[in-house]
């Protein structure tokens, strides 16, 4: 049970609408002054937290770790693409180990340089050197396919480093000498065991969501699998992060025709209001423990704190661009193969993607488990100094989003066209494939030949579509333009079917289903846009 000041001791429905309201108005609040969403989030948590019922209320780091990471972290897995990951394997390896302890080293000499000792230095830089997946995410359409699935890859790998030297850091502090025997085992312990328990978890989870065939039920046994994969992981002191992503790729690459069509679209629905209603509710809270943070230090140690936050976020981006640049001249001169299907990065996306390397409450949750006494009793030091800085580059990394449309354009990335080349590709190999076998098929079924031949008609013509294709329409403009449209006529037969209601021309029943068919519709409109558009 949470204590007095913490968010699980309070009010519970009255922390609930608060949230709910911060969420709402926050994200209404992004759009109309074109901020990034987190950025506004955090806003509203901020001003949250100055309200008096809520001021010095802080939240228990295991309620990101526990609650909001699994769920968060497992939709991320399951929504990535594990081909754009094998691509850029060797990339992701280097970023998600070699990065994250380059930049530790360099914030806590950047902290040692500001009086701060060097334990307690190589904590905070633990906890800031690993990108936030959630943070990463809001990046959306900005940046192609490819490079958003790179960021997002690497920051659901890279917690797992990050906490193996956070431990590391805490055991040197608190007089504890780890040795390198000790460190390599934690190592071990943490990727492998990690990755052993998603893989355990995803398995039993499959065999018991086929065997179910209630929809309702079967989403159930798909959200229990991220918490108990990191439930397993940290029960055998292994990384959580990577047991729920390891998870998340296998059940990614499961059969889907094995499963029911209701059953994918209900887990999709619910999955996406979830993982909006926690992600944004997590900026929410991180902004909510603000006040806390600034209040543990004294006004003496205030100006330096400020200084260290602007020279750890700043060296935060320094170190991440160099290290991409040096990184990628030094595969590229170790092995010069190069596929035509990969095209080479640029300096200018590089730069990009250093600015793009968000930090989120994965860092907040990892700065707040520092413990507040160590072995012997004496406080730890310089943790307030540790979460106030932490808390200070979060706000200042998701700040530098403001400035990334500009930059994006500036580097003038490539158009994205290959999903939506291998969208047309899949669709007319999948239809020629039907038609090939239709005549045997319907005589195994015993559809009668009117049916055949109207499904035939139906059939050539999508496929006379995708052969001719509109040229025009592939402009991001014409398709927004053809969308539009398309919503715009949904909506005007929406209006004449309520009228139709209305006049008590049709029955409620038949205008629900009136209805549903064309939100079906609508959704199928969505679903026609490649990913990443």
């Amino acid at each position: 049970m949470a204590g007095p000041g913490t968010i699980g001791g309070m009010y519970g429905l009255e922390i609930v609408v608060a949230v709910g309201a911060a969420l709402l108005f926050g994200s209404l609040a992004a759009r109309r002054l074109r901020l990034t969403p987190p950025l506004a989030l955090l806003g509203a948590g901020l001003l949250l937290g100055l309200l008096p019922p809520l001021h010095g209320a802080h939240m228990p780091p295991e309620t990101v770790l526990l609650l909001f990471l699994p769920a968060l972290v497992f939709w991320d897995s399951i929504t990535l693409s594990l081909q754009e990951i094998r691509r850029n394997l060797r990339g992701l390896a280097l970023t998600s180990t070699l990065l994250v302890v380059l930049t530790a080293a360099a914030v806590a000499a950047v902290a040692h340089g500001f009086g701060v000792p060097w334990g307690p230095g190589w904590v905070l830089g633990a906890a800031l050197a690993p990108t936030d997946a959630t943070a990463v995410a809001v990046l959306g359409r900005l940046l192609p396919y490819r490079n958003m699935t790179t960021l997002q890859a690497e920051s659901l790998i890279n917690d797992g480093t990050a906490l193996v030297v956070y431990s590391v850091a805490v055991s040197y502090t608190v007089g504890t000498h780890p040795t390198a025997w000790s460190v390599g085992i934690d190592v071990v312990r943490s990727y492998g065991g990690g990755v052993a328990a998603g893989i355990v978890v995803a398995y039993v989870g499959l065999q018991l969501r086929r065997r179910i065939a209630e929809p309702m039920l079967s989403s159930t046994a798909t959200a229990l699998i991220p918490f108990t994969a990191y439930l397993l992981a940290e029960a055998v002191d292994a990384s959580g992060v990577l047991a729920v992503v390891a998870a998340g790729f296998l059940i990614s690459q499961a059969r889907p025709w094995k499963g029911r069509a209701v059953t994918r679209h209900q887990t999709e629905v619910v999955w996406g209001l979830a993982t909006f209603w926690l992600n944004g509710a997590l900026f929410v809270l991180v902004g909510l423990q603000l006040p806390a943070t600034v209040s543990g230090l004294t006004s003496s140690r205030l100006g330096p704190a400020l200084g260290l936050v602007a020279a750890a976020a700043a060296v935060l981006v320094a170190v991440r661009i160099a290290f991409l640049m040096a990184s990628a001249y030094l595969i590229r001169a170790l092995d010069r193969r190069r596929s035509p299907q990969v095209p080479r990065v640029s300096n200018r996306m590089r730069i990009v993607s250093g600015v793009a390397g968000f930090r989120g409450a994965v860092s907040l949750a990892i700065a707040l488990s520092v413990p507040e006494l160590g072995e012997h009793g004496e406080r730890f030091p310089d943790r307030d100094l540790i979460v106030f800085v932490t808390a200070g580059v979060i706000v200042v990394t998701l700040a530098q989003g403001l400035f990334l449309p500009s930059l994006v354009r500036w580097a003038r990335l490539p158009q994205d066209i290959t999903l939506r080349e291998q969208q047309r590709m899949g669709s007319r190999e999948a239809t020629e494939g039907v038609l090939a076998e239709l005549d045997p098929l319907s005589a195994q079924l015993g559809v009668d030949n009117d049916v055949v031949e109207r499904f035939r008609l139906e059939y050539e013509r999508s496929l006379q579509d995708l052969d001719e294709g509109d040229p025009d329409l592939d402009a991001p403009s014409k398709r927004e333009q053809y969308v539009r449209l398309k919503k715009a006529a949904l909506a005007h037969k929406r209006r004449t079917v309520t009228r139709l209601r209305r006049e008590h021309r049709i029955d409620d029943a038949v205008h629900r289903k009136l209805l549903s068919a064309l939100d079906i519709e609508e959704l199928r409109l969505m679903a026609s846009r490649p990913p990443g558009e």
